[in-house]
């Protein structure tokens, strides 16, 4: 057994797997070992480890990208892994870098959490702003992050704060930059070394504006979790004040769906019709503010309809779903790209068509982390029809497009069933309804086989209402 010791860096790591490459070690003959030594504060240069003419691996790009990645993560035997990449790379198999492979999914997916945490650094450090009669650095900022981010997140700050000088301490190490250079150091702290540090009058402003923006009668807690996951409230100025908003939405402040301070205002309570509740609002937000069902209190936001108002089509899906719930747009997921091949193939441009949907709040239940679609019940497709018989006047479209039993089951009432209207032209008031299949239905089908027909049905159905459509019918 050959034991190899390196600094804990992918430089190094990589100029010793290339070494050992040429020495043609096997990865069970390699023990990957990093050097225990603390460098001094804020070193002016890190000593490098230099190749002795091993020759050089040619790898995909993908397969450095990702090696490079993983080479962050935590991971205890990260090196020994890597290596075992590598080695089968240079001996030929390919299928190192292939998700489908135990060690190719293994790579992937410490690359991935490598890469969230990337993405975590940046939207959850936050500085705070020192005395000035203290000196450099003018901001410090402490931060936790799940995996060996720190150069990369110091690279990222570096290059969008200008020539101020700041400290980013963290468990393993910390960054520093004077205005010119980045310097980093490895050296353990504790989170102490930063409590001392009192917050900012820009932090208590901050925390101002936070408290005046949170509106109760929108808390959606799983997607605030999911967005900002618990973990990081500690490092955040707002993650004090959460809790207690969480809190008193709970207790009662989604009923007053103003900032608590407005809704202790003093006034007599008057018994009313909850849709006379409403307040007037102009036509373009009073969708934004529907309470005819329960769906928007789960909901991101309304998802309203898209298109020229002089639209000889209108395509009528069911409800947006999560991307569109996320966006705001009607079919921008999965469903809305099969959708949009099925168009192309029809001679049907998207941007000639007005797309809706019969529910106009996205309906789901959760599943882990995931949001899963769920059908809206009949009551909430009545309530929505207000919504829908607008644009109906509104677009004015010769031709509608039902997508999915729902779809049609909003213009003609639950007794209409989509196998009975499949493939038939019928009049609704002075327009003409073509149904068919909502696009969904076609990605949960198994059967590559069964996938083309529901395809080929959309795609009929669409090249019969522009024929009808055309100015010449």
């Amino acid at each position: 057994m050959r034991v190899i010791t390196i600094d804990d860096d992918f430089d190094a790591w990589r100029a010793a797997a290339l070494e050992a490459l040429a020495q043609g070690l096997a990865p069970e003959m390699v023990d990957w070992r990093t050097s225990q030594a603390e460098p001094a504060l804020f070193n002016e240069s890190a000593p490098s480890v230099h190749s002795t003419g091993a020759p050089p691996i040619r790898v995909s790009r993908e397969l450095a990208a990702l090696l490079k990645d993983a080479a962050h993560c935590r991971d205890a035997r990260r090196w020994n892994f890597l290596y075992r990449v590598l080695w089968r790379w240079a001996a030929g198999d390919r299928s190192a870098a292939s998700p489908a492979d135990e060690d190719g999914a293994r790579l992937y997916k410490m690359a991935k959490a490598v890469r969230r945490a990337q993405h975590d650094m940046i939207a959850y450090v936050r500085f705070r702003q020192r005395d000035a009669a203290l000196g450099a650095p003018e901001y410090v900022a402490w931060y936790e992050p799940d995996h060996d981010v720190l150069a990369w997140g110091a690279a990222h700050f570096a290059a969008r704060m200008g020539r101020s000088t700041w400290l980013i301490a963290t468990p393993d190490g910390a960054a520093m930059f004077d205005g010119e250079r980045l310097q980093l150091e490895r050296r353990r702290a504790v989170a102490s070394d930063h409590a001392a540090d009192a917050p900012d009058a820009a932090e208590a402003l901050w925390m101002t504006y936070y408290r005046s923006i949170f509106n109760p009668a929108r808390l959606n807690e799983s997607a605030l979790e999911q967005h900002m996951p618990v973990r990081f409230w500690k490092g955040l100025p707002e993650g004090a004040l959460i809790p207690t908003l969480v809190s008193d939405a709970r207790g009662g402040a989604r009923r007053v769906a103003q900032a608590q301070s407005v809704g202790a205002l003093g006034g007599k309570s008057v018994q009313v019709d909850a849709l006379d509740a409403q307040p007037e609002r102009d036509a373009p937000t009073s969708l934004d503010a529907c309470r005819r069902c329960d769906l928007w209190r789960n909901a991101t936001q309304a998802v309203r309809g898209a298109g020229p108002s002089g639209a000889r089509i209108m395509l009528l899906g069911e409800q947006p779903g999560d991307q569109e719930d996320l966006k705001g747009e009607p079919f921008v997921g999965p469903a809305g790209q099969l959708l949009d091949d099925a168009m192309q193939r029809a001679g049907v441009p998207r941007e000639q068509v007005f797309l809706t949907n019969a529910v106009k709040h996205f309906k789901w239940e959760p599943r882990g982390k995931r949001r899963l679609h769920k059908t809206p019940a009949q009551q909430e497709i009545e309530a929505c029809s207000y919504w829908l018989e607008q644009e109906l006047h509104d677009i004015g479209a010769r031709v509608i497009v039902t997508l999915g039993a729902t779809a049609l089951n909003a213009l003609f009432g639950r007794r209409a069933t989509l196998s009975a209207h499949v493939g038939r032209v019928v009049p609704y008031r002075d327009k003409l309804v073509v149904a068919t299949y909502h696009p969904s239905y076609a990605l949960r089908q198994n059967d590559e086989a069964a996938r083309e027909r529901t395809v080929a049905a959309i795609v009929a159905a669409l090249e019969q209402a522009r024929e009808l459509a055309s100015p010449s019918q």
